[in-house]
């Protein structure tokens, strides 16, 4: 079987099988056509080692970035690893294929203070009633409170809200549910919402049951949710570029040095390992010198 052919299948493996979102299968199908374009729609075991060093060297020589590298050379191990497991072909050639070592970046974070302040000013723009800066106000309240990806909030229904618990259920990566605590301030913005707001743009046509809505009352994409946080955050976050996963980022840095279990977080954020939570522990190190002043008999 042919590199095209093959990688079709994979896709709706990942898809079917593996569960993994959209915009990942995208990702890998992109990477394994890039692959295609560079070896040329080959059979699978014309494919050699060198044939993926050579693709690799050249997307480095283009200047794709350590990070990107790595995810196509993760693409073409599992890529290779479904063929051979399915007994599309006889041979691995990914097997001892290296990744470039990935630098580590460091979360966008904004202090405690700063968040405070930007939606105290949300809140004093949102209190003559205004629909749009209402909703604004409780995304943002909500993406920070219960650390949510932007998908997530984007993917909420009235339903999956529980306002007397103060919980949130929702759909991660892998379509994994979990549920989210969330606190007063946000419990506070998301009830003026729904009652003063939401009924005002939902047009009672294309909602749903969809919690945020847009201007023409459909469901909120992320785009404008992107637009949203970068627009009130960027004034207190130096950063090129802010998105919602900064307020994610700087929520799970909080939690982390206030003295939340990092475990906790972890099933919170709805990570698959402890690993990927450990880099917000890089912000706690005035929380881990103060314990350890108080603690230590020789501090």
């Amino acid at each position: 079987m042919r590199i095209g052919e093959a990688s079709d299948g994979y896709a709706a493996y990942l898809s079917a099988v593996r569960r993994l979102s959209p915009a990942t299968v995208r990702a890998y199908r992109s990477d394994l056509a890039d692959l295609e374009a560079c070896a040329g729609d080959v059979e699978l075991g014309d494919v050699t080692l060198e044939t993926l060093r050579d693709w690799l060297w050249q997307d480095l020589q283009r200047g794709i970035s350590r990070a990107t590298a790595a995810r196509r050379t993760a693409a073409v191990r599992g890529f290779f690893g479904w063929a051979a497991d399915t007994g599309l072909t006889t041979s691995d050639p990914s097997l001892r294929l290296v990744a470039p070592k990935r630098g580590r970046t460091l979360p966008t974070v904004a202090s405690a203070d700063a968040v405070a302040g930007m939606l105290e000013d949300l809140a004093g723009r949102a209190a003559d009633g205004d629909p749009l800066l209402l909703r604004d106000l409780a995304i943002l309240e909500l993406l920070y409170a219960a650390a949510l990806r932007v998908s997530e909030l984007c993917g909420l229904d009235v339903e999956d809200i529980d306002r007397e618990r103060r919980t949130l259920r929702v759909t991660g990566k892998g379509a994994k549910e979990r549920v989210v605590p969330f606190g007063g301030a946000a419990a506070r913005a998301l009830d003026a919402y729904l009652v003063r707001a939401r009924p005002a743009l939902d047009n009672g046509t294309t909602s749903g049951r969809a919690v945020f809505l847009g201007p023409r009352g459909g469901r909120l994409g992320p785009r404008t949710v992107y637009a949203v946080v970068s627009r009130e955050l960027s004034a207190v976050v130096s950063a090129e570029t802010v998105g919602p996963h900064a307020l994610r980022h700087s929520a799970a840095t909080h939690l982390l040095e206030g003295g939340a279990d990092l475990r906790a977080v972890q099933e919170m954020l709805g990570h698959a390992s402890l690993g990927t939570t450990q880099i917000y522990t890089h912000v706690s190190g005035d929380r881990l010198l103060a314990a350890y002043r108080l603690a230590h008999p020789r501090a």
